[in-house]
């Protein structure tokens, strides 16, 4: 074992070994202020830039909120388990959080384990909670600096949210860029949105700059009918240069 550590860890004269977990992943959102912190939502994304969770890992396909997988057994577990004894230490080494809290955390036998903290909404996560809440976010943003939380009742619509995020070509690696991205053609109802990841304006026109361009994100009761609304519209966009994965939502879709 000695050998093998000075032959591959050169720099080093320690090895660290950590558990293998193996389970579904899921983003827990919280918002803090000094005193309290209030649940702003679920999302489970893919990663995995091919169908059926193959190929390299992304910054995310798509998504959808809320996730299934966190019922009320598992989240008094996160909360008791991760997110009090995290915000306790914190006031004990008197640098209380104020912010929003992202919780990655890894789903094994109905068992959370953290995988990491972010302090910021996810992407593309923070594309399906937010279609989701009904409280003014400014509000919220406000009461969470003036730690006046515990005052506001957070409140959300009923329906389910999912995006797609539709790709530039040879994303994640060298991807194409600059190439003219038409949207004319799209009329959106007040459940339907296109947020902007990777384009630019030249010259009055859209075009794509970057390797996640468009994030199209649809409301709806049911995630297979919001999966086959959002590819109508990718369909209307019919951008050639571009690709996205047509199983997002696979693990709630295929369950039923």
């Amino acid at each position: 074992m000695k050998s093998s550590v000075k032959k591959f860890f050169k720099s080093s004269k320690k090895l660290v070994l950590e558990e293998f977990l193996e389970g579904e992943e899921a983003s827990y959102f919280l918002i803090v202020d000094k005193n309290n912190f209030s649940f702003i939502g679920s999302a489970q994304d893919h990663k995995r830039v091919g169908e059926n969770e193959t190929g390299p890992n992304t910054g995310g396909m798509g998504a959808y909120s809320p996730a299934p997988i966190i019922n009320k057994n598992l989240e008094k577990k996160i909360i008791n388990k991760i997110i009090k004894p995290t915000l306790d230490a914190l006031k004990l080494k008197k640098h209380p959080y104020t912010g929003f809290l992202y919780a990655g955390l890894m789903i094994k036998n109905n068992e959370p384990y953290l995988i990491e903290y972010n302090v910021r909404m996810g992407d593309p996560e923070c594309q399906v909670i937010m279609p989701r809440l009904k409280t003014d976010l400014v509000q919220l943003l406000n009461a969470s600096v003036e730690n006046k939380l515990k005052k506001v009742k957070i409140k959300w619509i009923k329906n389910k949210c999912m995006t797609t995020v539709l790709c530039a070509k040879g994303y994640p690696n060298k991807n194409i860029i600059n190439q003219k991205v038409d949207l004319k053609h799209i009329k959106l109802n007040k459940k339907s949105f296109i947020f902007h990841a990777g384009t630019k304006i030249k010259n009055g026109l859209l075009f794509s700059n970057g390797g996640r361009v468009l994030n199209i994100v649809v409301l709806g009761n049911s995630f297979i009918q919001i999966r086959n609304q959002i590819h109508k519209i990718i369909k209307i966009i019919n951008w050639s240069y571009g690709f996205f994965r047509r199983d997002i939502g696979w693990r709630v879709i295929n369950k039923k």
